[in-house]
């Protein structure tokens, strides 16, 4: 079952969208709902969902803002926004953060919402094989030839420890942050936030491995900013947890 976090100020919205949809016959599990951004942001470090269905405007801290401190975190979970007609900037802006798409509130149907969690679910389950994969030392690093994707490698491979975003890439190779992500996929068949992962999961294993250093000084050595995080993703990687993978050694 993927897990959704529900982010929605309007309690009626967000009874509706609970109420309208069969979630566990679309294979999601309602995980938990929150009514602004600053509420739902600890509970994605906490436990990062695969899927965050959230409001765009909200008090406090709304949904783009809430988009873009999960990316600053490193967490990749699926975001789908739900927006008022006219909203166009905004629902521009999310794309370009990373969101998969945006449904109309006012005109929300079972069938959109449906469609829309289809879409999501094949996104899901699409790269879940490749995540699961063992770790292993990338051969590709040496092989790719184009400049720019070249030029993200070498940055994340001495910066991994540091808050690194698409946005950050993007403008670093001074390119527009859909095509960085694009481009990169293309050239090395992998996404850049599982390229990212991987390294840091590499580097991990190299402290795991060298030293004593406990799991929660690791998790912030090789850049990850959320200890759980960092466990689920390692074991995705590995098959499992740090503690597990040091015991074997």
């Amino acid at each position: 079952m993927w897990k959704v976090l529900l982010v929605e100020d309007e309690t009626f919205v967000r009874e509706s969208v609970k109420e309208i949809i069969r979630w566990e016959e679309m294979g999601f599990t309602l995980a938990g709902e929150a009514s602004n951004g600053l509420e739902a942001l600890p509970i994605i470090k906490n436990d990062p969902p695969d899927l965050v269905l959230c409001d765009i405007v909200m008090p406090q801290m709304d949904g783009l803002e809430l988009l873009q401190e999960t990316r600053k975190a490193g967490i990749g979970s699926k975001f789908v926004m739900l927006t008022c007609i006219g909203d166009f900037e905004s629902m521009r802006r999310a794309m370009e953060y990373g969101a998969s798409n945006y449904i109309l509130k006012l005109s929300m149907s079972v069938k959109d919402l449906r469609e829309t969690l289809s879409k999501v679910s094949r996104e899901l389950s699409a790269r879940q094989p490749q995540v699961e994969r063992p770790v292993r030392q990338p051969a590709a690093r040496e092989k790719i030839t184009h400049p720019e994707v070249n030029k993200i490698m070498e940055y994340i491979e001495q910066n991994y420890d540091q808050d690194i975003t698409l946005k950050s890439l993007a403008r670093y190779v001074m390119m527009g942050e859909n095509y960085v992500s694009a481009l990169f996929k293309k050239k090395t068949g992998e996404t850049l936030i599982h390229y990212l992962h991987r390294t840091r999961v590499e580097k991990a294993i190299e402290y795991l491995t060298t030293t004593d250093l406990p799991v929660n000084r690791i998790c912030q050595n090789v850049g990850f900013m959320n200890d759980n995080y960092f466990i689920k993703i390692f074991k995705r990687m590995t098959g499992m947890t740090p503690s597990q993978y040091r015991m074997k050694q």
